[in-house]
């Protein structure tokens, strides 16, 4: 029903809508565009538009094929709040979310504004998980707009992180996400840029995921902090400030 990830904080990526156009200085060196372009290359009919957003009807009711429990990250290949997804398109990928309670739904936009405005139109069952991407402090006002989502769980993906954060509005968030940029041309992330963010998520009893330092090898770089991996999530049903669970480890890497 989807496709087994290798990001760490999830396990299985699921993509009725692909595609994309940058919006912000965190897309520069879009994963998902460089990944588009090779699936495209290599002759994937789903990529034959390469980046260029693109509908996939019949993946919208994917998911229901699972029945064993899995995180899904939403539309890893694209963003469901573009401004060209048609509204009822979105509505039908929420729709099959709720009918879908076995699963944790895990979305992530930069388009905080539309998904401010269609938040009330759409259902938000307890296993839709709703994120922003913060990468620096140009794009804060996108907290703004997530804490005004009736999500269960609300989180930042702070990455790449290109910039400082260190004074984050976190009352109403329920996870953060850390991460370098990985891959050509990869900005670096300096540590205290890090610190800061995990000193706010400690401060406010916030569950702080460190997901990779990045660069141009990822895989040499690692993902320690302080000597140890950070996997922490939020509870299934937080309360206003997220109790802090601590879990190194806990979701499976596939590559």
């Amino acid at each position: 029903m989807a496709t087994d990830s290798n990001i760490e904080w999830t396990e299985f990526t699921w993509n009725p809508v692909t595609g994309c156009s940058k919006i912000s200085a965190g897309c520069k060196h879009c994963y998902a565009e460089r990944m588009a372009k090779r699936l495209q290359a290599m002759g994937s009919k789903r990529y034959a538009n390469a980046f260029r957003l693109t509908l996939h009807p019949d993946l919208v009711d994917a998911p229901k094929s699972g029945k064993k429990p899995r995180f899904v990250f939403v539309n890893s290949m694209s963003d469901l709040f573009h401004q060209n997804a048609p509204t009822e398109f979105i509505k039908r990928i929420f729709q099959t979310m709720q009918e879908c309670p076995q699963h944790t739904f895990q979305i992530l936009t930069k388009r905080s504004e539309r998904l401010r405005q269609l938040a009330g139109s759409l259902p938000w069952p307890s296993n839709v998980w709703m994120g922003v991407s913060v990468e620096d402090s140009r794009v804060v006002n996108r907290i703004s707009d997530l804490v005004q989502v009736p999500a269960h769980v609300r989180f930042l993906s702070c990455e790449p992180l290109i910039g400082s954060l260190d004074k984050l509005p976190l009352r109403g968030i329920h996870w953060v996400i850390v991460g370098g940029e990985s891959g050509p041309g990869a900005r670096p992330m300096r540590s205290e840029w890090v610190e800061s963010i995990y000193n706010q998520c400690r401060q406010e009893n916030i569950p702080f995921f460190f997901k990779q330092w990045g660069g141009v090898r990822k895989d040499i770089t690692g993902r320690l902090l302080h000597g140890r991996t950070y996997d922490e999530m939020p509870d299934s049903k937080p309360a206003p400030h997220a109790k802090l669970t601590v879990t190194d480890a806990l979701l499976p890497i596939f590559v």
